[in-house]
């Protein structure tokens, strides 16, 4: 059985056994950084090179990390666009189409096997990864670029690739400085060196001690910002923690018990963990969000069940999930710095 000691927040001893994790939070930005500057050169060259070729048929984003490129592109790209997580393409696919890859760690077979079979079918193949993996091995061909990533970092890698796509007008604004600055914020609001009266991921880890966390974000890019965060949770905690729609997650607020005032939480038969609503808000006010946030709130509200928000309001929308997430990311590493075995 484990409990919480909030004492372990500010305590120099605790937090330098957790160094190495936090330290690898707060060198977010500077991955950023390193991956954009690393690969500009390639950029510049792939950019040059699109303006004598026409605009493609359709965006293909293969390999399992496809996924954020589909929640930053599909609201926005002017081409038809597809995630294709598996280890093959859409049998549609060919010399009319750009196939876009992220391989953080370069040595997925699967995702090998989707851009040799992109290099064979004529596409255009964009890839970011390490330069001498097993990936880019299968990417040589006459049209396919390599923009060289080194850190293994999934957000740093897709910045590069929303950088290429923002300059060649086939995607969002995605300022790999904005995002860098964006994480460095956070990072400084969030460090170990700063006390839990004014940390605010210290404040919302104690927040998280005595919950199962429902995690919510009403746009898009928040929705996997949720998903990361729950995700993070799970694995410092090994706690419960959901991440959804709203339509997925009322049925969970609406089944929870009435808050009894009475309960002793130091009893044998007491403290039951409950569930706790955490809002991701990047700042979206469309109508659907306002009513689904509205659903969800006013469902907490009457089961007595604990609301807790995070917000950010920089500039650009991919920004704005590195945020988010690295705000969520950093209160689940406090939580399991605080959580102690009896």
């Amino acid at each position: 059985m484990s409990w919480f000691d909030e004492s372990r927040l500010d305590d120099e001893v605790a937090l330098g056994a957790a160094d190495l994790r936090l330290r690898t939070l707060a060198e977010s930005g500077a991955r950023v950084r390193r991956e954009a500057g690393d690969a500009a050169e390639a950029i510049a060259d792939v950019v040059a090179r699109s303006h004598d070729q026409a605009r493609p048929r359709a965006i293909i984003a293969a390999g399992p990390d496809s996924r954020l490129l589909r929640a930053v592109l599909e609201p926005w790209c002017p081409v038809p666009f597809v995630a294709w997580p598996g280890q093959a393409l859409p049998g549609w696919a060919g010399s009319l189409d750009l196939v876009i890859v992220l391989a953080p760690d370069g040595g997925d077979s699967g995702t090998a096997s989707a851009v040799a079979e992109a290099v064979r079918r004529g596409c255009q193949v964009v890839v970011a990864c390490p330069p001498t993996s097993m990936v880019a091995e299968h990417a040589a061909g006459r049209w396919s670029t390599i923009l060289p990533t080194t850190t293994r970092d999934q957000l740093a890698t897709a910045v590069v690739m929303l950088s290429y796509l923002d300059q060649v007008t086939l995607g969002p604004s995605a300022e790999p400085e904005t995002v860098a600055q964006a994480l460095d914020d956070v990072a400084t609001s969030c460090s170990p060196h700063r006390n839990l009266a004014v940390n605010p991921a210290k404040m919302l880890a104690i927040a998280l001690a005595d919950a199962n966390p429902i995690v919510w974000g009403g746009s898009v890019l928040a929705a996997r910002a949720a998903r990361r965060v729950a995700e993070s949770i799970r694995r410092s905690s090994g706690r419960t923690s959901i991440a959804g729609d709203a339509e997925h997650l009322l049925p969970v607020i609406e089944a929870a018990k009435p808050r009894n005032v009475f309960e002793d939480p130091f009893s044998d038969d007491g403290g039951e963990l409950r569930p706790m609503l955490l809002v991701l808000d990047d700042g979206a006010e469309d109508a659907v969000v306002r009513e689904h946030r509205g659903r969800l709130l006013a469902a907490a509200t009457e089961r007595g069940v604990r609301v807790e928000h995070l917000t950010t309001d920089v500039p650009s929308e991919v920004a704005r999930y590195a945020s988010l997430m690295l705000s969520g990311t950093y209160a689940a590493e406090y939580l399991r710095l605080g959580l102690v075995e009896d």
